[in-house]
């Protein structure tokens, strides 16, 4: 987002101005920042660390850690600093997934390896990693134990998902690597925001518990955005994921449905025989799937992951910022309607 932009009301959220421009603000330096801790001295590294930078993005990492930050100080020069340490840690992820996706596409401009082939993309990712660690060390201590485990999760939900289920319920895998892979760096930005704003303890283990939960639904509800929508609202075109043969969440519940009707059991023949390349087989498939029981129980477990989060913020006080955490709930549960 570039100053000026409003963060709250841009996805759609009913808050205070306050908090709002708050946050906005926080994100508006973040912005800024980022562009100045990718800079190298080889130029082709700068080049291409920037690359996806300059292609965009929610920032919802950052968002989540400076709303966090509203149930403290806010205006501690911290709170930047951690978000410069979870969104450059966001966007190392991202050089990765798409060598080992092998994606020629990210936030509609082409891929780091399809312009700069798979060792370079490789090599940025971990040149930002690193970038992510000498930031999080003027943090102190806690905030570099905090990253590198957070690392680790990161590390282990990729694996999880590259090996599969091997045995396990293909349901529980799923929403494990997402925990893993996804919640697990929102949960660290929730935390950041707390611990560097400072709140209470308790505070900040329900800012993390937050954090964690609307993780989940967060990238779940971006998943069904892929089914659902019928534009690009989802940032790729509608039914990639079918496509490619990527297994999501309404995906797993078809197959393991055991409905007997014929719109089921057509759909659970086509999901069944891989990615769905042919375009008929695949809007056939799209719009089986809209309509579909299983699509209406992966919503319904969005919805659940939603009101969990809000859950979590019992023991935060009463307020403007609080309101605003459970607005975003609000949100991710409706998006995929």
């Amino acid at each position: 987002m570039s100053t000026g932009d409003s963060a709250l009301t841009s996805f759609g959220l009913d808050i205070d101005p306050a908090v709002d421009a708050s946050v906005s603000a926080t994100l508006a330096v973040v912005e800024d920042a980022l562009r100045s801790n990718v800079a190298s001295a080889d130029p082709l590294v700068a080049e291409a660390a920037r690359h996806l930078m300059d292609a965009g993005g929610k920032r919802f990492r950052p968002l989540i850690l400076a709303l966090g930050a509203q149930m403290g100080d806010p205006s501690r020069p911290e709170i930047v600093t951690a978000a410069l340490v979870v969104e450059l840690t966001h966007l190392a992820t991202l050089y990765h997934d798409d060598v080992m996706d092998e994606a020629t596409v990210r936030r509609g401009a082409p891929s780091a390896n399809a312009r700069w082939g798979n060792s370079v993309a490789i090599l940025v990712g971990d040149y930002l990693f690193a970038r992510a660690a000498d930031i999080a060390a003027s943090l102190g201590p806690e905030a570099v134990r905090l990253q590198a485990r957070t690392f680790a999760r990161l590390v282990h939900g990729q694996i999880a998902e590259t090996v599969g289920p091997r045995g396990s319920d293909p349901i529980e895998h799923y929403l494990s690597v997402i925990a893993e892979k996804t919640a697990s760096l929102i949960a660290t930005s929730a935390r950041f925001g707390g611990l560097f704003s400072g709140v209470t303890p308790e505070q900040v283990e329900a800012l993390t518990g937050y954090g964690e939960t609307i993780g989940i639904a967060f990238q779940l509800s971006d998943d069904l955005l892929d089914i659902a929508s019928e534009s690009v609202q989802s940032g790729k075109t509608p039914g990639t994921d079918l496509r490619e043969g990527v297994p999501t969440l309404p995906v797993l519940y078809a197959l393991a449905g055991d409905d007997t009707d014929a719109s089921a059991v057509r759909l659970r023949e086509l999901l069944a025989s891989g990615p769905l390349v042919d375009d008929a087989l695949h809007a056939e498939a799209l719009g089986l799937l809209r309509e579909s029981g299983a699509m209406k129980r992966a919503r319904e477990t969005v919805r659940t992951y939603a009101e969990e989060a809000r859950s979590r913020l019992t023991p935060l006080p009463q307020g403007s910022p609080r309101q605003a955490m459970e607005s975003l709930c609000d949100f991710i549960a409706d998006r995929t309607s």
